[in-house]
């Protein structure tokens, strides 16, 4: 596994952007996001041309968005850029991305941004945040339902000294104890990287996998193709997300019986049902790219094994 690039921590004032990297937004709920994150203490960037930009069901055109995202990168003013929803279209992006290897940056989003997470993981090493979107879960404020955890948030993005530990808020699937380089995100972003340039490597991670809105069949689908693929060999643990809007039909197998069916018998610690990336609960912020330690008895503990951030 490679050693993580840490991008420098935010500090109060620092200048956030804001961008569209995926599907568009609602100007309304983009104005509440970035007045919470103007609550948070950080100045808001959010000016780009692509940001309410509306095109089919991207952010504006993939050139549009690609530049805002290079310019972001670029610009020595500006220390995180924090995405305002997923949807579809970051996918779009990686083709010819151009980004300073050695000049990390804070990024921070779920579910679409898995496929921009991922790739810059693989492709540069940086250090990246599954969490909370400006205009998703920000704009609902802390501890509402689809908002968001403003402790978990602030320490993964702010923390430089030390590790600290994550309530999952979970159940077990299996027991046991496990450390790892914390990996993952969106399942269906997760499963579509493979045969790409920037294809995930998993072995060595605790590997989070999280979606919405899939049938259980499909659930089991893609996890079965990542286990075909060997994505599942030298994983040490897996979180699991909550999986909403995939009931099953009555007298079926729920996603949670999938996941146990499928997962149980690789023998890891797994736990099911955490908070995070799709959820009506608060959402917790997770680092990608950092060591931790899975707990996965009772609710669940991960243990971040070292900060997120650099000085």
């Amino acid at each position: 596994m490679q050693k993580p690039i840490k991008p420098p921590a935010l500090r109060p004032g620092d200048y956030v952007r804001v961008l569209s990297l995926a599907s568009p937004i609602k100007e309304d709920r983009l104005q509440r996001g970035c007045e919470e994150i103007t609550r948070l203490g950080f100045v808001t960037k959010a000016d780009p041309p692509t940001l309410l930009a509306r095109e089919g069901f991207f952010a504006g055109s993939t050139e549009a968005r690609r530049a805002a995202l290079e310019e972001a990168l670029a610009d020595p003013g500006t220390r995180a850029i924090f995405c305002t929803r997923g949807g579809y279209g970051a996918n779009y992006l990686l083709d010819g991305l151009r980004a300073d290897p050695v000049s990390p940056k804070i990024l921070l989003g779920a579910s679409d941004l898995t496929s921009l997470e991922i790739y810059i993981w693989q492709q540069l090493g940086w250090v990246t945040f599954y969490g909370p979107m400006a205009a998703v879960n920000l704009n609902e404020g802390p501890g509402a339902a689809h908002g968001y955890i403003r402790a978990s948030l602030l320490r993964a993005l702010t923390e430089t000294r030390s590790g600290w530990p994550v309530d999952l808020q979970a159940e077990s699937l299996v027991e046991g104890e496990a450390q790892g380089v914390l990996l993952g995100g969106c399942l269906t972003l997760v499963e579509n990287t493979l045969g790409t340039p920037w294809e995930l490597e998993t072995e060595g991670a605790i590997l989070l996998l999280e979606d919405r809105g899939m049938k259980p069949y499909q659930v089991d689908r893609a996890l079965m193709h990542l286990k075909q693929a060997g994505k599942f060999r030298g994983v040490k643990g897996i979180i699991l997300g909550e999986f909403p809007d995939c009931d099953a039909a009555p007298g079926d197998e729920t996603v949670q019986d999938v996941a146990r069916r499928v997962l149980a018998p690789l023998g890891l610690p797994i736990v099911w049902g955490a908070p995070v990336g799709h959820t009506a609960r608060p959402a917790l912020t997770l680092p990608l790219g950092v060591r931790a330690e899975l707990c996965s008895a009772g609710r669940g503990v991960l243990r971040i094994l070292e900060p997120a951030c650099a000085t």
